[in-house]
């Protein structure tokens, strides 16, 4: 049997009661390492914790190695430990169709994700429109298409989470070409970063004559290290978002759409001061359902 194992958002003790028996009585236990990390404590402290070694799932072996998961999966029982959600990234799904095509049962054990814990900013969950992701730009390429899908939403007036890019055991163009096996270190997008780039495309947009669609004084939400003691709420218009610090990652960012007025009640308890007078012209819509 294959487990898909979801380990929550927070630190290992978010893992459920029936993750946890699924891990202990495993015969091998993956913990893949490149769609998210737990907010608070690493692989060593997971293995403490279960009372089991972990064997480190990079991109390169869930997705060209899969084979090496899955070896011996219709003997015995293996467990894939995902942070999140099990089927918060496409990637897994494929290695379930891999496991089905290889005549392997499989079962998953769901947990907390960012796609529902998002909500505890006040914003509700059914208003969400398509989730976007927002890649780290390069000298030479700075691609503009989740700007695209955030305006979209906007306009029905929905809102986007956008989830935040993450360079985990990336290598250079330099070294990729050279064929080293050297490794850039590890980068996690920020939300300020995040609002920049948003930023950036107003202002591209606006200096090309075209009507950009979003502005830089609509109210956004930053999130950082949610489900862990620590996590950080804060309202504010992109902006201000601009320029904010919420310290270490993982950070996500919701482009606002149309606030219902619990919502607007919700946002004034992250909101910086700057961003009230929004909420306010907000809370005064015509907006009743």
């Amino acid at each position: 049997m294959l487990y898909l194992v979801g380990l929550g958002l927070g630190d290992v003790k978010d893992i459920t009661v029936k993750g946890l028996e699924v891990v202990k009585s495993c015969s091998r236990v993956y913990l893949e390492a490149y769609t998210s990390i737990l907010t608070t404590g690493g692989k060593e402290a997971l293995e403490e914790y279960y009372g089991r070694e972990l064997i480190i799932a990079d991109r390169d072996l869930v997705e060209l190695k899969a084979d090496e998961i899955l070896k011996e999966a219709d003997t015995s029982d293996v467990a894939f430990l995902v942070v999140g959600d099990p089927f918060g990234a496409t990637t897994h799904s494929d290695l379930v169709m891999r496991a089905v095509h290889a005549g392997i049962s499989y079962r998953v054990v769901h947990n907390a994700s960012i796609m529902n814990a998002v909500g505890c900013c006040g914003l509700q969950l059914y208003s969400f429109g398509e989730t976007v992701s927002i890649v780290f730009w390069a000298d030479d390429w700075r691609p503009e298409s989740f700007y695209d899908k955030i305006k979209k939403n906007h306009s029905m007036g929905l809102h986007s989470l956008c989830l935040l890019d993450i360079k985990v055991k990336e290598q250079s163009i330099e070294n990729l070409m050279r064929g080293k096996q050297v490794y850039e270190p590890p980068r996690f997008m920020s939300v300020s970063q995040a609002a920049q780039q948003l930023l950036d495309i107003i202002q591209k947009r606006r200096e090309e004559g075209e009507e950009p669609g979003l502005s830089e004084d609509m109210v956004c939400v930053g999130m950082a290290r949610v489900g862990a003691e620590d996590q950080m709420i804060r309202t504010a218009t992109l902006r201000q978002l601009g320029s904010c610090d919420l310290g270490p990652p993982l950070h996500s960012l919701i482009v606002t759409g149309r606030l219902h007025p619990l919502e607007v009640d919700m946002l004034r308890l992250s909101a910086a001061p700057e961003a009230l007078a929004h909420l306010e012209v907000m809370d005064s819509s015509t907006y009743t359902s």
